[in-house]
């Protein structure tokens, strides 16, 4: 797949912080059916199957309520940051025995604990530290998890992520991690207007996938390109996302700034 500069889909940077509140079923299933027909609409743009991007609602700060809500509306798993306020919400909701949780921010080795308990996927792997301490914890549970491989593709140093210079030998280092199923690589693209710097982000993630995996170690899957939030999920599915992370579009906007949700200095990208 080539980079589709020649689009002009402008990021949605601008209405963060004014999306509306989700306050029933309903409103839930309008603004899932709206993000699933934008994705649809990037799709076509550049002979996608919208079939083959899946979108993960992102409920992090949100209410109990509020995930139920989503919940009812069709949703079967959902993003969130802190392991400890996703844990709490996992021990709540135990009456939902077919949702899954998806971890997608920066994790803490002594959290590794509890991500290893009830997530079905984390998506911020950037460590063999953490690799280990997810490893030990998840054979002591007798379970396995989905992971992604956190790329650095802004080169910002307030993010979190691999170099992409590093992460040729950080995969080739997994295999050693038999409870960890490496599904692919994830990015937080620059949080900005300027819709050609953030496309280049995604431009950069999917060709260090296609780089890695000409030589990936055998049962290491690199197929997942997890990239693309509230405010750029339709550049990112045309750049050949096949994850994409959504929160305030679906939820509403949060009432805190991005570095209560990012504990990283400077300003991140929201989902």
């Amino acid at each position: 797949m080539k980079a589709h500069s020649q689009f002009t889909t402008a990021t949605r940077h601008d209405q963060h912080g004014r999306w509306p509140q989700a306050e029933s079923v309903d409103d839930f299933r309008h603004n899932l059916a709206i993000v699933q027909a934008r994705i649809a609409a990037a799709c076509q743009r550049v002979g996608r199957d919208p079939a083959a991007v899946r979108l993960l609602p992102v409920s992090k700060t949100k209410p109990e309520s509020s995930l139920r809500l989503a919940y009812a509306a069709g949703c079967r798993m959902l993003g969130e940051n802190k392991p400890q306020e996703a844990y709490g919400k996992w021990e709540a909701m135990q009456d939902l025995p077919d949702l899954q949780w998806s971890v997608i921010g920066h994790l803490q080795t002594n959290k590794a604990k509890l991500v290893a308990r009830f997530a079905t996927e984390f998506q911020a792997l950037d460590s063999l530290r953490v690799a280990e301490a997810l490893e030990r914890r998840l054979q002591v549970e007798g379970r396995s998890l989905d992971v992604f491989v956190q790329i650095n593709t802004s080169g910002e140093a307030s993010k979190y992520g691999l170099p992409p210079e590093e992460a040729a030998a950080f995969v080739k280092a997994l295999p050693a991690f038999s409870a960890l199923r490496v599904r692919g690589l994830m990015t937080l693209a620059l949080f900005s207007a300027e819709a050609a710097q953030v496309r280049q982000c995604f431009v950069r993630l999917r060709g260090l996938r296609d780089q890695l995996r000409q030589d990936a170690p055998a049962g290491i899957c690199l197929d997942g390109l997890s990239m693309g939030m509230s405010g750029d999920y339709e550049m990112a599915v045309e750049e050949g996302a096949t994850v994409v992370r959504v929160g305030q579009a679906i939820f509403g906007a949060r009432a805190m700034p991005d570095s209560y949700y990012w504990p990283v200095a400077g300003e991140c990208a929201a989902t």
